[in-house]
C-alpha cells in the first residue's frame, strides 16, 4: 500500500537518487514497471556530468482520449531536479494511486528532467546559462531590467569568495533601494547579460521547444489540464509552498486553481509568496499549446535548510564563468553547497516531500476525475 510507502523511510529513499543519471534509471524502470507509454527527447550533441546521455523522459498512463489530464514535471531548474525526480518515481511505484486517476478517467504526463543539463551538471541553468522559467516570453519584447545592469558585476565578481568591498558596495544598493527592489533586480529575468545571474535568453531554449511538443503531442486535446511542477530553495524546509502557475493577473484562473489545491494557492504577482513574480514561466506554454483547455497550475515549491540559495548560485555562476580559477577542492565545495540548497539528503525531508507531492496529485486526480 502507498501509505505503507510514505510511512518507511527505507520506501521512501529509494525513489530519490544521488545524480541524474541514476534519477533517469530509476524513473524509466518505475515508468516501465508502471506500464507507461514512455519517450526520450535526447539532447544531442552534449553529454552529461558522467558522460552520460542527456534527455527529457516522458511517460504517459492513461489513454490518449482522456478528456482530462494531471502533469507532474521536474528539473525544470536543472539542480532541483532531485526532489521532482523523487516524487514522479514515488508516483510510478504507487498503485493505488495509479488505479484512482484510472478510474476516474484522468490521464497522467509525467516530464522528467525539463532541464537534464542542469540537472546532470549541477546548474540551475540550462547548457546556455538560460533559466528556463525566464524563457517562456514573446522575443520580439526581451525582458528589459535595467536595474540587473547595475549589479550585475557586483553579484558576480571577478573572485570568490567575495571582497569586503564587494559586500559592502551590495548592502550599499540594498541600503538605498531596499531588500524588495534589489531581489526584484536580480531575480525578475534579464536578456542582456548571457553570463549573468537568472538570463532569459534571446529565443527558444532546446527544453522550451522540447516541452511545447510533448505539450502539442499529449495535452493539446484534452479538455482539463492541472499541472504540478517541482521546484526546490525557497520556504520554509519541507514545506511546500503551492504557488500559482497561471498567468499574472488572471484572478478568475486563481480561483480555479484554488478550487483543487485549496484557498492557501498563493500568487506571487499579489505579493503574497516566498517567490518573486517572474516573467515567462514554464508552466505558461500551457496556454499557448493547449488552447482548447481550461488549464490549471502550480509551483510546488519545497524548503530545504538553506535560508537562501543566492550565494550559491553566485558562486556556482563565478566558477561557470572562470572555469580554471577554481581549485579541485573549491570546485567539488560550491557545486555540493548548490546541491544542497535545493536537496536535503535527509529522510524525515524526503518523507515530507513525497506525502505532500502525493496529496497535490490526488487532489488534482479528484478535481478532474468523472
Amino acid at each position: 500500500m502507498q501509505d505503507d510507502l510514505l510511512l518507511n523511510d527505507s520506501a521512501v529513499r529509494t525513489c530519490f537518487s544521488a545524480d541524474y543519471a541514476e534519477a533517469r534509471a530509476k524513473f524509466i524502470a518505475a515508468a516501465q514497471g508502471a506500464g507507461a507509454h514512455l519517450e526520450h527527447r535526447v539532447l544531442e550533441g552534449i553529454a552529461g556530468a558522467l558522460g552520460e546521455t542527456l534527455a527529457t523522459d516522458v511517460a504517459l498512463l492513461g489513454t490518449a482520449d482522456a478528456e482530462s489530464l494531471v502533469v507532474l514535471s521536474s528539473g525544470v531548474h536543472g539542480a532541483e531536479g532531485f526532489c521532482g525526480s523523487g516524487c514522479q518515481v514515488a508516483l510510478l511505484r504507487d498503485p493505488a494511486l495509479l488505479g484512482l486517476a484510472r478510474e476516474r478517467g484522468v490521464a497522467l504526463l509525467l516530464i522528467h528532467a525539463v532541464n537534464p543539463y542542469g540537472f546532470s551538471h549541477l546548474r540551475r541553468t540550462n547548457e546556455d546559462n538560460i533559466d528556463l522559467n525566464r524563457n517562456f516570453i514573446d522575443f520580439a519584447q526581451p525582458t528589459r531590467n535595467p536595474a540587473y545592469a547595475e549589479l550585475h558585476e557586483l553579484m558576480l565578481p571577478a573572485q570568490w569568495p567575495p571582497t569586503e568591498d564587494n559586500a559592502r558596495s551590495i548592502a550599499g544598493y540594498v541600503a538605498r533601494h531596499g531588500e524588495t527592489a534589489f531581489r526584484e533586480a536580480v531575480t525578475t529575468g534579464q536578456s542582456e547579460f548571457p553570463d549573468g545571474l537568472f538570463y532569459s535568453g534571446i529565443a527558444p531554449s532546446w527544453s522550451n521547444r522540447t516541452l511545447r511538443a510533448i505539450l502539442r503531442a499529449h495535452a493539446a486535446q484534452r479538455r482539463r489540464i492541472a499541472w504540478i511542477d517541482v521546484h526546490t530553495g525557497l520556504g520554509r524546509c519541507g514545506h511546500g509552498e503551492k504557488i500559482h502557475a497561471g498567468l499574472p493577473g488572471t484572478p478568475d484562473n486563481l480561483r480555479a486553481t484554488r478550487a483543487i489545491w485549496g484557498a492557501d494557492v498563493v500568487a506571487a504577482w499579489e505579493g503574497d509568496s516566498a517567490s518573486r513574480q517572474v516573467v515567462g514561466h514554464a508552466v505558461s506554454a500551457v496556454f499557448a499549446e493547449c488552447p482548447r483547455a481550461e488549464s490549471v497550475g502550480i509551483a510546488l515549491e519545497y524548503g530545504t535548510r538553506k535560508a537562501t540559495a543566492m550565494e550559491a548560485l553566485r558562486a556556482e555562476h563565478w566558477l561557470h564563468r572562470h572555469p580554471g580559477a577554481a581549485s579541485a577542492e573549491q570546485r567539488a565545495g560550491i557545486k555540493q553547497d548548490l546541491r544542497d540548497a535545493f536537496y536535503v539528503d535527509d529522510d524525515e525531508w524526503r518523507g515530507m516531500i513525497a506525502g505532500q507531492c502525493r496529496t497535490a496529485l490526488l487532489q488534482g486526480v479528484l478535481a478532474l476525475g468523472r
